[in-house]
C-alpha cells in the first residue's frame, strides 16, 4: 500500500488509530442571554481595552455583582481573553465576582470601615452588631479606609455614606434604600467664574502669559507634590515638557492612605480651582488628553466633577474621568497608569519613569489633586505669597487631615512646619474630653508613629525622616492614653497585608508574616526588625518599602509597651 493511499484511508476512517474529534468547540462558551445583556448595557460605548474597568463598573452597578456568564460575554464583546477580564475583575475589591456554582450576592452591601481611626472609635463593635441584625438581602463586610476619618466611624450603604455611624443610622439608610451619594454644597462653574475663575487659564491660552510665567512661580514657591512623594512640581512639568512627541496628563485622585481626606475636601468644595490647575498643567506640557482618576469611595466627588466638566467651554484638552475600584496600590503612580489602561494595578519597574514612558507609552505628567488645586493661587499671587506662610523655618501651607482623639477633627489648612502640639491646640480645639495625648501618626498609615514627648517636630517634608517617619500626605492621627500603639501598628500592618498587590514576595509575604508575628502577646523584635529590613530593601514600590514604618517606630519609641504591665506602671 502506498503512503498516499494510507493517508486517504485514514481520512475516510477517522476512528481507526485516532481520537475522535469533539463535536463542541473548545473554550468557555458565551451564554446568549448574558451576551445580549452586555451588548445592551454597553450600548454605543467604545470597546477599547482601557475601558475594561469602566465596563466592569457598569455591570457591578446594574446587577450588584459580576457573574461568570457576564464576564465571558464582556470578554467576547471586547475581543479579550476571558483570563484578561477575570484577572482584572478579581484584582479590585469593589467588583463582586460570582464564580460558577457560587450563590448570588445579596442586592445591598454595607461596608464598615475598619481602618485605624474608625477602629479607635468603635468600628469593630459596629461591624459585629450590623452583621447580626442586618437581615436578609443585606451583606455586611469590612472595608479599608474610605476617606471619612474626620467623621469616624464610617459606614457605606451602597454608595451613600453614614457618618458617625450607629447601628440604627446604618439600618435606617439600608431600609430606606438611601444608597446614592449625597452631594454637598460647592462652588459651581458660574460662581467660580464670578470670582475670577479661569481668567488665568484664558490669559495663558491667549498668549498673554507664557509657559515660563507659570513655571517660574511654581519653581520659586517650591511647590511639591502633595500626594505624599513631595517631588518639586515645576521640575516635574519641565521634565515632561522636555520629552519629544505626544504627551499626556494623569491626575492622581486615588486618595487611599488611611487618615487622609484632604483631596475629597477640595473636590467637594471648590472643584473648579482644581480643574483650572489641571487645564493649566495640560496647556504647559501640550497634552491633548487628561485622565482624572478618582477613587471609588468618593462617589460625590466623581458626580460633582462629571457635572462641572460638562459646563466647561469647548476647546482645550479632552478630560477623561476614570473610576477606581477599591485598590490602595493604585495611589502609586505606575499602578495608577496600569489601572487607567484597564489592567490590574501592578506597579511598574523603573526606569523608565512615567515622565519618559507613562500612560499608553507616552511621556506623562502625573499630579495629585491638591497640588493642582494650588496652581492658580501661586501663579496669581506669586511665590512670595506662598512662602510668607510657614512656621519653624518652613514655608508654604499644608492641608493636614486630622483625626482621632481631638475635639474637632477635619481638614486643617495650616502653616507648613507647624508642630503637632500646635495643630491640636490651635486648630483642633485640644484633645477629646477625657483623653490625654499619647502618640501620633504624622503622615498616615505608612508615616510611622511617634510619642507625645516628640511633639515639637515641624510637620513638613524633610523634617521627620531622621526619626524613621515622613509627612507623606499630611494625615495626622492622634492617639490617647486609652489607645494601644501596638494595636495601632497591627491594624496598619493588616491594612498593608490586605492591600498588597501580590506582585513581589517581600511585600506579599512580608506583610503577612509581620501581621502574624505582631498578633503574638510578646513580639520577637529581632525577627521583626530583620523582616522589616527585607521589605524596605527588596519591595518593588513604596507600599512594601514603607509598610514596616509603624512597626519599627513602635519598637524604637515605645519601650514601655513591651514591659509587663506592672513594670510599665
Amino acid at each position: 500500500m502506498s503512503h498516499d493511499v494510507h493517508q486517504v484511508r485514514a481520512f475516510e476512517h477517522p476512528g481507526e488509530g485516532r481520537k475522535r474529534a469533539k463535536m463542541n468547540p473548545k473554550g468557555r462558551q458565551v451564554d446568549p442571554t448574558a451576551s445580549h445583556e452586555i451588548e445592551l448595557l454597553l450600548g454605543d460605548r467604545p470597546r477599547r481595552r482601557d475601558l475594561l474597568i469602566e465596563h466592569l463598573h457598569l455591570i457591578q452597578d446594574t446587577y450588584k455583582q459580576i457573574s461568570a456568564a457576564h464576564l465571558a460575554a464582556l470578554a467576547d464583546e471586547m475581543k479579550l481573553s476571558f483570563a484578561e477580564v477575570f484577572e482584572t475583575a478579581t484584582f479590585y475589591a469593589h467588583f463582586d465576582v460570582v464564580k460558577e456554582g457560587e450563590a448570588n450576592i445579596p442586592p445591598l452591601t454595607i461596608r464598615v470601615c475598619d481602618s485605624l481611626t474608625c477602629a479607635m472609635l468603635g468600628a469593630e463593635k459596629l461591624l459585629h452588631e450590623l452583621q447580626s441584625s442586618a437581615g436578609p438581602g443585606i451583606r455586611v463586610v469590612r472595608a479599608p479606609c474610605v476617606g471619612r476619618c474626620d467623621t469616624a466611624p464610617a459606614a457605606e450603604v451602597g454608595h451613600h455614606f453614614v457618618d458617625h455611624a450607629s447601628v440604627a443610622g446604618v439600618l435606617a439608610a439600608a431600609q430606606g434604600r438611601d444608597t446614592h451619594a449625597h452631594l454637598p454644597d460647592y462652588i459651581d462653574y458660574d460662581a467660580y467664574v464670578a470670582r475670577g475663575g479661569y481668567t488665568l487659564l484664558k490669559r495663558l491660552r491667549s498668549g498673554e502669559l507664557s509657559k515660563e510665567d507659570v513655571l517660574k512661580p511654581l519653581d520659586d514657591a517650591s511647590l511639591r507634590g502633595l500626594g505624599g512623594a513631595g517631588f518639586p512640581a515645576g521640575r516635574k512639568w519641565r521634565a515632561v515638557l522636555g520629552e519629544p512627541g505626544l504627551r499626556v496628563m494623569a491626575v492622581n485622585g486615588d486618595e487611599g492612605e488611611p487618615g487622609t481626606f484632604k483631596d475629597r475636601y477640595y473636590l467637594e468644595t471648590d472643584p473648579h480651582r482644581f480643574l483650572e490647575g489641571t487645564l493649566i498643567g495640560a496647556h504647559v506640557i501640550e497634552a491633548q488628553d487628561v485622565y482624572i482618576y478618582i477613587r471609588d469611595e468618593y462617589p460625590a466627588s466623581r458626580e460633582i466633577l462629571a457635572r462641572e466638566i460638562a459646563k466647561l467651554p469647548s476647546g482645550g484638552p479632552i478630560l477623561h474621568m476614570r473610576r477606581g475600584a477599591g485598590a490602595y496600590i493604585c495611589g502609586e503612580e505606575s499602578s495608577l497608569l496600569e489601572s487607567i489602561e484597564g489592567k490590574r494595578g501592578l506597579p511598574r519597574h523603573k526606569p523608565p519613569y512615567p515622565f519618559q514612558v507613562g500612560l499608553f507609552g507616552l511621556p506623562t505628567l502625573i499630579n495629585n489633586v491638591e497640588t493642582l488645586w494650588w496652581v492658580r493661587d501661586i501663579v496669581e499671587k506669586g511665590a512670595d505669597w506662598w512662602k510668607s506662610h510657614g512656621r519653624n523655618d518652613r514655608h508654604g501651607l499644608r492641608s493636614y487631615s486630622v483625626s482621632g482623639r481631638v475635639k474637632t477633627p477635619g481638614m486643617k489648612l495650616a502653616p507648613a512646619g507647624i508642630t503637632v502640639r500646635e495643630l491640636i491646640g490651635e486648630f483642633c480645639g485640644g484633645m477629646a474630653e477625657g483623653h490625654k495625648f499619647y502618640a501620633y501618626l504624622p503622615g498616615g498609615a505608612s508615616g510611622g508613629i511617634l510619642p507625645a514627648s516628640m511633639d515639637n517636630i515641624p510637620l513638613d517634608f524633610g523634617t521627620l525622616e531622621k526619626y524613621g517617619c515622613f509627612i507623606g500626605s499630611a494625615a495626622v492621627i492622634i492617639l490617647s492614653d486609652q489607645d494601644s500603639v501596638k494595636g495601632a501598628a497591627l491594624n496598619l500592618m493588616r491594612f498593608f497585608e490586605d492591600e498588597s498587590c501580590g506582585q513581589c514576595t517581600p511585600c506579599r509575604v512580608g506583610t503577612q508574616k509581620a501581621a502574624l508575628l505582631m498578633q503574638k502577646p510578646v513580639w520577637n523584635r529581632e525577627l521583626l526588625d530583620e523582616l522589616s529590613q527585607a521589605m524596605r530593601d527588596a519591595s518593588i514600590c513604596g507600599l512594601g518599602q514603607a509598610a514596616s514604618n509603624p512597626l519599627t517606630t513602635v519598637i524604637k519609641y515605645f519601650p514601655n509597651e513591651f514591659l509587663p504591665k506592672e513594670a510599665a506602671e
